[in-house]
């Protein structure tokens, strides 16, 4: 057998090759503009509903002008660890404000969020300790726990009920780290810290909160989960991300010193990989300076949240249990979350379709996540985009009312021809 007979074979790729032949593959599109509002996709001008770039920050001016006159300083990248010639001033210095702004004694970079996550999991926890997880948790947590030599359970998504089950089960005299999202990516529905919490002083267990969408958007000054519950002092570990809200690549460890002190000399990640390049680094700090000062772009973001979730509610959708700027369409069938992906494309709305495995099967969404920057326009856009959608496939109620004052104002938007395409492909 030829190793690489999978990769002709694979049922996953042939699910692809399907998708693509019917015109209804989602994703690597290439974009050909900055992460905005509006972007340019294979030449196309599109409204942004599936970025994670909540504050709005990937283009602006200040967080820009950072990362150039760090490129002029100190180069484009560090061309070694942390661990040996890859440590800045600016790294350091950063460290120092991650940890001032989430409450932690003190922080650690790593060069993805991904890499976060893999680096802290695989170096604290050892044979003959556990791991819980929440079935929803992020892949990077799952993964991580590969690379750790600890005995991994999961409980049912937010359910407290189910993690006191496994708690009671491994018992109060081992080892156990409980790890979970704060906000949960696909659904966008909040962890419930408080019980999580109270269920590890009573158990002897640890919490490390994954905030990669939290922060900036949750808590005091965009703290994240923690801060949002007044619980930072209980968390004992909180991981994030600079990819969301922060506008650049990175992650961080922020945790009591020991523990970090620990991470620096055992976390392999860390000291096999190159450091965060000068840029990133210097366009986090500016995103930080922001960020501390930026309540009223945190209130716009939230503003606009409401407004999504409420016109997309009022259309007849199910947005699932999310409290966040993660709106989850829940549209049920895959195929039938392809084809919605398809009608938003071409009439101009860039999302994400999520289906199985990444969504539990028959819970295949669209996923929708707003920034600060939107206007009202973008999502009225958006909206009507989603009305016809839904009709089309018959997802919503024909009869349902809408948004009245603004039905078809923006349907110039629409590529008419595109459409009669993609209708008779659909049909046929």
């Amino acid at each position: 057998m030829d190793i690489f007979d999978k990769c002709r074979n694979d049922e996953i790729i042939k699910t692809v090759n399907y998708l693509k032949e019917h015109g209804v593959f989602p994703y690597f599109h290439t974009m050909e503009s900055g992460q905005d509002p509006e972007v340019i996709v294979e030449g196309k001008n599109m409204v942004m509903m599936g970025s994670n770039n909540y504050l709005g920050l990937t283009s602006n001016w200040r967080v820009k002008t950072a990362a150039i006159n760090a490129v002029r300083k100190y180069g484009v990248g560090c061309t070694g660890s942390r661990f040996l010639n890859g440590t800045l001033d600016i790294h350091e210095k950063l460290e120092g404000e991650i940890a001032d702004l989430v409450g932690k004694e003190a922080a650690l970079l790593f060069s993805t969020g991904m890499q976060s996550n893999f680096g802290a999991i695989s170096a604290l926890v050892d044979r003959h300790e556990y791991i819980l997880l929440d079935e929803y948790d992020h892949a990077s947590i799952i993964d991580g726990c590969r690379l750790s030599f600890g005995k991994v359970f999961k409980f049912k998504h937010n359910d407290m009920a189910d993690l006191e089950r496994v708690l009671n089960f491994i018992g109060k005299e081992k080892g156990k780290l409980i790890i979970v999202d704060g906000i949960y990516s696909m659904e966008g529905d909040i962890a419930n810290l408080p019980e999580i919490v109270r269920l590890a002083k009573k158990y002897n267990a640890r919490v490390m909160v994954d905030d990669a969408h939290g922060i900036g958007v949750l808590g005091k000054n965009g703290a994240g989960t923690a801060a949002h519950f007044g619980l930072t002092d209980q968390v004992d570990i909180i991981m994030g991300t600079f990819s969301k809200s922060l506008a650049s690549t990175g992650g961080f460890i922020a945790a009591d010193k020991d523990i970090i002190f620990y991470l620096k000399h055992h976390s392999r990640i860390l000291i096999f990989t190159a450091s965060m390049c000068p840029p990133n680094t210097a366009s986090v700090r500016a995103a930080l300076e922001i960020l501390r000062n930026g309540e009223r772009r945190r209130k716009q973001l939230w503003k606009n949240t409401a407004k999504m979730k409420k016109g997309l509610q009022l259309l007849g959708y199910d947005t699932g249990k999310s409290e966040t700027p993660i709106i989850p369409i829940i549209i049920g069938d895959d195929e039938k979350a392809f084809r919605m992906w398809r009608i938003l494309f071409d009439v101009g709305i860039f999302s994400t379709p999520v289906v199985s495995p990444a969504a539990p099967v028959g819970r295949a969404l669209i996923r929708v996540s707003l920034m600060a920057t939107h206007t009202n326009e973008h999502i009225e856009r958006a909206l009507e985009a989603f009305e016809m959608a839904g009709r089309q496939l018959g997802l919503i109620d024909t009869n349902r009312p809408w948004i009245k004052r603004n039905k078809f104002k923006y349907m110039n938007i629409f590529n008419v021809k595109l459409m009669r395409n993609w209708m008779r492909d659909l049909w046929r």
